[in-house]
């Protein structure tokens, strides 16, 4: 449905491993966290581009965010690897990760699944899926591998829902570069509403990095509730690719019958 061009020929391995998840009791998940104070994140969410918010900004991340020259570095050899090429993940079918996936995500929509347990971020791009663990469950980071948008847990702190991302896979190829060492930490809470009614939800994100930048950079996104009705779309990346192979699977069928 969403198709990109410059699509890689070859695939990448799937890679499956099994993380054992210990104490899933409340424990922090639940300090200074009172039930009926917690709203509800639940619904469609389109980026939102009302006055003195920002959010019509392609990117918002910093130009002049406080890179460390090896962070320098590691950013300069990949953009000479690529420079010329029009070759980006995207291209390939590769999700943003974190935190491109929260803060751009192409100006796709987002969707919160909200449970007591749990709270999973669907991004349209790319399928993006977050899954933020809110019961207090505990995990050997030696269990961990690192991914593109990493491994999220998150605790309610009033009406504030905050979220802590580790286990990052380092990133050179989005606006928001960063390594493995990466911290990311985001704070969601309702912001009002629009001038047609509808609610507002703004996220403080902190991103520390030792290792690419000098201090710890803050940026916040504010997002618009959809109008009613509104429904998520699947984005199909490979599959214009694979038509497009079976297409050329029929040609050669027919020049081989007329033959």
């Amino acid at each position: 449905m969403n198709s990109i061009g410059n699509r890689s020929v070859g695939r990448a391995a799937a890679i499956v491993a099994s993380v054992w998840l210990a104490g899933a009791g409340l424990g922090h998940a639940q300090e200074g966290a009172d039930a009926d104070e917690q709203p509800d994140f639940s619904g469609v969410w389109r980026n939102y581009r009302g006055p003195s918010i920002g959010g019509g900004q392609r990117s918002l991340w910093p130009e002049d965010a406080p890179y460390t020259d090896e962070a320098r570095r590691r950013i300069e050899e990949y953009q000479a690897l690529v420079e010329g090429t029009g070759s980006t993940p995207g291209g390939f079918c590769v999700g943003t990760g974190m935190p491109g996936s929260m803060l751009g995500s192409g100006g796709y929509p987002m969707e919160i699944i909200q449970r007591p347990e749990q709270v999973t971020i669907v991004y349209e791009a790319h399928n993006e899926i977050r899954r933020v663990y809110t019961d207090g469950r505990e995990v050997d980071p030696r269990d961990l591998f690192p991914t593109r948008n990493g491994y999220s847990t998150g605790y309610w702190d009033g009406d504030t829902l905050i979220v802590e991302t580790t286990a990052l896979k380092e990133a050179v190829d989005q606006r928001s570069p960063h390594s493995e060492d990466a911290t990311i930490v985001e704070r969601y809470r309702l912001a009002g509403e629009s001038d047609d009614g509808r609610r507002l939800l703004t996220a403080e994100l902190t991103l520390t990095d030792p290792q690419f930048y000098e201090e710890p950079v803050t940026v916040t996104k504010t997002w618009v509730e959809a109008e009613e009705g509104t429904e998520m779309l699947t984005y199909e990346c490979t599959e214009p690719e694979w038509e497009e192979y079976l297409e050329q699977r029929r040609e050669q069928v027919r020049t081989r019958a007329s033959g």
